[in-house]
């Protein structure tokens, strides 16, 4: 007999995003780090190429974590994963703080990214999977604040532990073992979460999945309308895909199924693209630029991270009710703007440094005065919009667009998407600010605007419909992605129907027809006196 499992949607929330709270961590490792004379010193001044390698492998970790990611969680399930994604943190956190040169440093990097690379993917799935639909999107958002708080948490962590300076080292190895924490917290939680009920439908465990559903769904009153119609939708959609001549990897790709592979691995793609990485892997450089220098950079670097989690904060409360579409529009409309002021003011009023700042190639344009508190105060914008609007919505919105057979690796696929561009920007950032210098901000502005054309025309909106239901959006046919709204979902209909049928004198509810071993054969009847939905 297991440990006893907590049902509430926001303990489950809570427990499972420290998976992104490791996600944070990682991002923010370096970020303060690096900026510090005992890392400078200890590393022999790595340069541009160099630190971008170092950070980049963070992200090339993630890239090989997201690649397994979905066989890994659909053969572990997706709690299970997530248990196993912490032994690679584990490991490559005990590599970072013993590493005594940038080898050893990339190989901790890179196991940390690895766990990050399945959480990032299979925490959204997760939730996604056994949240109701009327506020998945502000239970997704959670994951996103998780990352916040973890970059905030580890910079405040690596500014105490940048005064520490006997040895100097100590500075940022003890800042690296402060890792262990969240993820020891994480590994704690874990059992007392119950499985996915739609993993757990998947490979034929029929009653577990319609107890874990009542407990979450309906206090655990099997017998609640709600559960009987979601039950139904469930094994409907995954017995008509299982009776799909389409297998394998054209799952994602024929039938119109390109929209929906399309819409999750691009607005993973944009989250990146938007150059939002400029603020949180980089965000020491870019104040420098604006003049500010030693603890006063250090502590408006920080800033940033508070500004973060203020603004997907505020997304919560209202994620639910605009839908997932504006946000993805106007967001990018809104950071692209902010990267053109940006960039126009240090190109206009920027003195040139043709040998860097103190001889840090990444920082080879400066302003002062006035402009200087222009780059400051829009850098803080840029962040806002997107900590309320990209930063959450893209992985709100990738965990939803796929089917229960697709799903684990279909995310996979979508992170896959985000830490490719992430390794290749945290790469190019240093090396783009010592070559191109302001040109840099210009072009993430231009992409930023290309983002908000493509989630116009080839987004649909998914806020208030079941994930059963999103799947059908995608179908050949239906309506253009500009002519949905959130809400009007069919659940709520078959909801009604089992209540009149209650009312009529029906007996209605549950009953598994046995058990399937290989978790193909799904039989069940809605009701004792034969009545289907």
């Amino acid at each position: 007999m297991g440990l006893p499992k907590i049902y509430n949607v926001y303990f489950l929330a809570a427990i499972s995003t420290i998976g992104g709270m490791l996600f944070g961590f990682d991002i923010s490792s370096m970020s303060l780090i690096i900026g510090t004379t005992q890392y400078t010193t200890y590393f022999d001044n790595p340069d541009t190429v160099r630190q971008g390698g170092i950070t980049a492998s963070m992200a090339g970790g993630s890239v090989i974590g997201a690649l397994i990611a979905g066989p890994v969680s659909n053969r572990l399930g997706r709690r299970d994963s997530i248990l196993f994604a912490c032994i690679w943190w584990l490991i490559g956190t005990t590599i970072q703080v013993a590493c005594n040169g940038e080898a050893m440093l990339i190989v901790g990097c890179l196991l940390n990214g690895s766990c990050v690379g399945i959480t990032s993917s299979q925490v959204p799935v997760y939730l996604a999977e056994i949240t109701k639909k009327e506020y998945r999107g502000s239970i997704l958002c959670i994951q996103q604040w998780a990352i916040e708080w973890g970059m905030f948490i580890m910079y405040f962590i690596s500014y105490g532990w940048s005064f520490y300076s006997s040895p100097p080292s100590g500075s940022f190895h003890g800042a690296w073992a402060m890792q262990y924490i969240p993820c020891l917290l994480l590994m704690i939680g874990l059992p007392f979460l119950p499985r996915s009920p739609r993993w757990l439908v998947k490979v034929g465990q029929n009653e577990e999945t319609i107890t874990i559903l009542a407990n979450i769904q309906a206090k655990g009153d099997r017998d609640d309308p709600l559960v009987i119609a979601e039950w139904e939708e469930i094994t409907t959609i995954l017995t008509a895909e299982r009776e799909s001549p389409i297998k394998g990897w054209r799952l994602f790709f024929k039938n119109g199924m390109w929209k929906r592979t399309l819409a999750g691995t691009s607005c993973q793609m944009w989250q990146q693209l938007s150059g939002a990485n400029v603020m949180t892997y980089y965000i020491v450089y870019v104040f420098e630029m604006a003049g500010l220098s030693g603890n006063v950079d250090l502590i408006s670097s920080g800033v940033e991270y508070a500004v973060f989690i203020i603004g997907t904060a505020i997304t919560f409360f209202f994620i639910d009710n605009t839908g997932r579409r504006p946000l993805l529009i106007y967001g990018a409309m809104a950071m692209g703007t902010c990267m053109f002021i940006v960039g126009g003011i240090l190109a206009t009023y920027g003195t040139y440094l043709p040998d860097g700042l103190d001889g840090d190639l990444s920082v080879r344009v400066k302003v002062a005065g006035p402009p200087s508190y222009v780059v400051i105060v829009f850098s803080y914008v840029l962040v806002l919009a997107y900590s309320l609007t990209l930063a959450p919505i893209a992985w709100v919105y990738a965990a939803e667009v796929w089917s229960l057979e697709t799903r684990a690796t279909g995310m996979a696929l979508a992170s896959v998407s985000n830490w490719l561009f992430n390794f290749g920007i945290g790469f190019m950032i240093p090396a783009g600010f010592a070559s191109i210098t302001w040109r840099l901000f210009i072009i993430f502005g231009i992409l930023s605007f290309a983002s908000s054309v493509q989630a116009f025309f080839t987004y649909p909106e998914t806020a208030g419909k079941t994930i059963e239901e999103i799947e059908k959006l995608f179908e050949p046919g239906t309506t253009v992605p500009w002519k949905t709204k959130p809400g009007h979902s069919a659940l709520d209909q078959k909801v009604e129907q089992v209540k009149k049928m209650k009312a009529a004198g029906h007996d209605i509810g549950v009953v598994c027809k046995g058990e399937a071993e290989d978790g193909r054969a799904i039989e069940t009847e809605m009701s004792t006196d034969k009545r289907k939905l």
